[in-house]
């Protein structure tokens, strides 16, 4: 009938207190998601264990089998029943949750993977070895065992017991490259620990898919030897090192250059007191740090690790621990930025070395004759003697002859070559000037580079002199909330220093005054709600910033030496010297390169001369 509530019975319900089985595995529902859930949480045990090795094992993406064996100080065998109970910890006391100097302190992870499949936990710590086993929740006797110190947990059939999770676990493949990615970041954060990684699959022979010994020297060597081994040997030489400290929140950690740049955001791996972390705020304040030196479809690489207080920071937000919130978001923000800013810009005109070996492998040819191996390189005097006697008399057009489809302007050779970017030697299609190095060659493309060179002298010229506003003649009027009012006026002096002025109107309205003249007519209602979104997603808005710096960068692009421009010799020198001067000249404002290096013995390479 029309008038019924189907959804409200006769029958009053009856309220039930669940058992502990079905608690258990609700629970685990929030702590287990997938078999790396599992694997995270039993590693981040053994790391709290002062373990300093670590041995993961398992089968079928871990659906069947996972084994973590560590050398930490052990459990005693009168404890393991207590170890398998929900909320039993040796972690913290319960007096203060804020006080986090662990991974674990829930309490749950043990109890929860009993709950969902067979566990059995073997441990030895001062005294003899003992194991105990537990299944869909039932927990069996203490039995004396026989091991060196150190825990093993063996984690069979994962969600056996509840059969309705196996439906959404991806294929094997897919969960075992989560697997590895959780011991990958864990690795990261501890490089003083070996860590080993095996595949057990089919009860044959195991395949060791990861491996990271223990890393020796300073933390930053440690650190540094650690993540090439994680992240390759590119990541590591294309790295720059971040150390600073600001109001009791210090960052440590790599982040490379802007043409080490990637396609999505695979290769960022955030930190906080060693945990690893998937934070918006440091997420955005990441792409903040590169939002001047990358276009939008390109992300940034980098491994950041800040340390604090442990009262600083509230890791209890989140049953997976994967979220944080800061006491002070603004100064975590903050010094990621100015950290990595600053660190790019001490890299000057550098740029990142895979962008050679793209060029030489673009360039590389494959041999369709059997490799002529030639003497050593003769002495100088030699080649100069070899030269002359080979050029053709009375051809003064020899050099644009040899390669017809480009025109080549050649430049004086009166400029030293041991400068970091050399000495000009020509110009080929009006575009790209060709500079010799002491042991190479340097390629140049002269509009991107002079791009980025007016680009910088324009910022330099509004850091001096600050951003013209201009009056709107009727105020703007935008209704707001007052939560985003409120929100929005916090800012107003950051803003008002770019340009945007602004006060309230009453209740939740603000009337706009000034926009930033550099940016013309604009939508004024359109920007503050930009900038509120920004605000909301990350804490914080570089909005109309990034707007300046996007017409900045257009002005740059139209005011920079053109391609096809014919350039003299002092013309090109001139600008080589000058992008050595320019911090992030680097690359071009759009994270381009604007240079290729190629090294004498890559070039001997490519033409067989090895």
């Amino acid at each position: 009938m029309p008038g019924e509530m189907p959804k409200i019975s006769e029958n009053r319900p009856v309220i039930r207190q669940l058992d502990d089985a079905a608690i258990n595995r609700i629970a685990a529902g929030e702590v287990v998601e997938r078999p790396a859930s599992a694997v995270k949480e039993l590693v981040e045990n053994a790391i709290d264990a002062g373990a300093g090795r670590i041995d993961v094992a398992y089968a079928d993406g871990g659906k069947t089998l996972i084994r973590v064996s560590d050398d930490g100080c052990g459990i005693d065998g009168a404890d393991l029943p207590l170890a398998l109970s929900r909320h039993a910890t040796s972690k913290i006391d319960g007096s203060d949750l804020l006080n986090i100097h662990t991974f674990g302190f829930r309490g749950e992870a043990l109890p929860s993977l009993g709950a969902v499949g067979r566990l059995t936990i073997t441990s030895r710590a001062d005294g003899d070895a003992a194991t105990i086993s537990v299944t869909g929740g039932k927990m069996g006797p203490v039995r004396p065992a026989a091991m060196g110190r150190g825990t093993v947990v063996e984690l069979r059939d994962l969600f056996h017991a509840t059969p309705a999770r196996l439906k959404f676990m991806r294929t094997d493949r897919a969960e075992a490259q989560a697997i590895t990615d959780i011991v990958k970041r864990l690795a990261m954060a501890e490089p003083r620990i070996a860590f080993t990684l095996r595949d057990v699959s089919g009860g044959g022979e195991e395949r060791v898919t990861f491996r990271a010994d223990t890393e020796t020297g300073d933390l930053f060597d440690a650190l540094h030897g650690r993540l090439r081994r994680v992240l390759g040997a590119e990541f590591a030489e294309n790295a720059l090192r971040l150390d600073a400290e600001r109001e009791g929140l210090m960052l440590t950690g790599y982040a490379a250059l802007p043409t080490y740049s990637r396609g999505s955001a695979v290769a960022q791996f955030l930190f906080v007191n060693g945990r690893p972390v998937r934070d918006k705020l440091l997420i955005g304040a990441l792409r903040g740090a590169y939002s001047d030196f990358l276009s939008r479809d390109r992300h940034p690489a980098a491994a950041l690790f800040l340390e604090c207080e442990p009262t600083q920071v509230d890791v209890n937000v989140h049953p997976a621990k994967s979220e944080v919130r800061f006491r002070e978001p603004g100064i975590a923000r903050g010094l990621i930025v100015s950290t990595i800013r600053h660190a790019l810009a001490e890299a000057g005109h550098r740029a990142s070395t895979t962008v050679a070996g793209a060029t030489l492998g673009a360039m590389r040819a494959e041999p369709t004759e059997a490799r002529v191996y030639q003497m050593d390189r003769p002495s100088f005097g030699a080649r100069q003697s070899s030269y002359a006697a080979q050029a053709p008399a009375d051809a003064p057009g020899f050099a644009e002859a040899a390669i017809p489809s480009a025109r080549v302007e050649v430049a004086e050779e009166d400029t030293p070559t041991d400068l970091p970017l050399g000495a000009a030697r020509g110009q080929v299609h009006e575009n790209y000037i060709i500079a010799q190095t002491r042991d190479g060659m340097v390629i140049v493309d002269q509009h991107a580079a002079h791009e980025r060179l007016v680009y910088e002298k324009l910022k330099r010229q509004m850091a001096e002199n600050g951003v013209a506003s201009q009056a709107l003649l009727i105020p703007e009027i935008v209704e707001l909330s007052e939560g985003d009012c409120a929100a929005l006026l916090e800012l107003s002096d950051d803003l008002t220093r770019l340009g945007l002025v602004f006060e309230p109107f009453g209740g939740g309205a603000i009337a706009v005054r000034e926009t930033p003249a550099i940016l013309g007519t604009v939508n004024a209602e359109a920007m503050i709600r930009d900038i509120l979104d920004e605000l909301a997603d990350l804490g914080d808005s570089q909005t109309v910033q990034a707007r300046i710096e996007a017409i900045l960068s257009r002005v740059a692009c139209h005011g920079s030496i053109r391609s096809g421009r014919r350039m003299r010799g002092e013309e090109m020198n001139a600008l080589l010297r000058e992008m050595e001067a320019t911090p992030h000249s680097g690359q071009c404002n759009h994270g381009r390169p604007t240079y290729v290096e190629l090294k004498l013995s890559d070039i001997e390479r490519l033409f067989g001369r090895t």
